[in-house]
């Protein structure tokens, strides 16, 4: 067959250990062997980024603003281990956060649904999208340890000189505090991004803060999504069939647990770290989830939610056979495959995109997959294949779907 040609390159974000492995066999086994693949590289391998003082990273953001799309490999953040073991000039930042930073971007996580592998929540028929907004609260505080009694207050100083204080409390014995924030722009484009994805995926939104205990800071939030749903969504999302809808966090973790799924959760910074990892964990596994990146601008980066498979890279180096999970490095690809086909207007490329994630999933429903899945699928006696069989079992279901 001839391979499907492509209008407007890729970004490529290469990666770090297993994943960076599983990456190249992807596009060796799974994608050049069908597509005339067209992308920009860039290595985000942590040697790399420290040989370049972390300047590829800020290279790779700016084109993928430029391309429109883009798909990245997961990537180490380091830590003092790290830092030794690669004898780094500094501990560098997450890519992710850099990343997200310059595009002003919100995280989608959607759990991979496949039949054989049933969510720990009955009901949940259809998969249910956490929208992260990755900027301030807890993750961007300030900490103070108090150790003697003393008041503690919030002050705020304006460049004219003028001046707001408010009392956080008085303490008559040791205690801690924290200051956090947020920012409008922030918010607004956390905001634009989730009704716009809305909007792109054709699902309804969630919203939920705690404004009835947090009255200024969450109430914030709330306004927002509301000033900015009613000027420039409210009659799009009715043209749409979809709707946006608003209550308090614990109102949305108790409907959560009783909705069949199929809509986008849209969560200030802490609740979706933690509401993501729950929903990852209930519908099967954290290697059964897509992350996308989206801009306000109509920027996308697709990801896998999960990390490097550090342990598995090992085994690797020693020759030992390994049993990864590349379900959701595959579903990256197929994910920005499929929106640089959408932009581009390439029906072609976009039912590439749609073959290459039915196969994937097929191989899975048919009873071949790897470890991780063999030991909660509901199938009897599954076949358990190593990391390059199971990439291998998609490619030949592939091809056969595309003759």
């Amino acid at each position: 067959m001839n391979k499907i040609e492509m209008k407007t390159p890729l970004v490529e974000m290469d990666g770090d250990e297993m994943t960076r492995i599983i990456w190249q066999m992807i596009k060796d086994d799974l994608i050049c062997p069908f597509v005339d693949l067209k992308t920009e590289y860039f290595d985000l391998g942590l040697e790399h980024r420290n040989a370049t003082d972390d300047r590829v990273t800020v290279e790779s953001a700016e084109a993928t603003k430029r391309l429109g799309v883009a798909v990245k490999c997961a990537t180490i953040t380091p830590n003092a281990a790290r830092m030794s073991e690669y004898d780094l000039k500094q501990m560098w930042k997450s890519p992710n956060g850099t990343i997200r930073a310059m595009l002003d971007g919100t995280v989608f996580r959607t759990p991979i649904v496949v039949n054989c592998i049933e969510p720990c929540v009955r009901n949940w028929t259809k998969p249910i999208t956490i929208a992260r907004h990755a900027y301030g609260d807890v993750y961007k505080n300030t900490e103070m340890r108090i150790d003697a009694p003393g008041t503690v207050e919030l002050v705020y100083t304006g460049d004219q000189g003028e001046e707001k204080r408010e009392v956080v409390f008085t303490f008559e014995g040791p205690g801690v505090v924290q200051g956090m924030h947020n920012v409008d722009a922030s918010i607004e484009s956390f905001a634009r991004s989730c009704f716009e994805f809305a909007l792109d995926t054709q699902q309804d939104l969630w919203f939920a803060t705690k404004d009835t205990i947090s009255k200024i800071y969450d109430h914030r939030f709330k306004d927002i999504f509301q000033e900015i749903f009613d000027r420039e969504y409210a009659e799009r999302f009715a043209q749409a069939g979809i709707e946006y809808f608003y209550t308090l966090i614990d109102d949305a973790v108790a409907r959560v647990m009783k909705a069949e799924g199929g809509f986008i959760w849209a969560c200030k910074n802490y609740d979706g770290d933690v509401m993501s990892d729950m929903v990852s964990s209930a519908f099967g596994s954290l290697a059964m989830m897509t992350s996308v990146l989206v801009s306000p601008a109509g920027v996308y980066e697709y990801e896998a939610a999960h990390g490097t498979v550090q342990r598995h890279y090992y085994k690797h180096l020693e020759g030992q056979e390994t049993s990864t999970n590349s379900v959701a490095t595959i579903f990256a690809w197929s994910g920005a495959l499929r929106k640089r086909g959408e932009l581009d207007e390439l029906p072609e490329l976009v039912n590439f995109a749609n073959q290459l994630e039915a196969a994937t999933l097929g191989t899975i429903e048919d009873g071949e997959m790897t470890g991780d899945l063999a030991r909660i699928t509901t199938l009897e006696n599954p076949t358990t294949l190593s990391t390059g069989d199971f990439i291998k079992a998609v490619a030949k279901r592939l091809a056969i779907a595309l003759q």
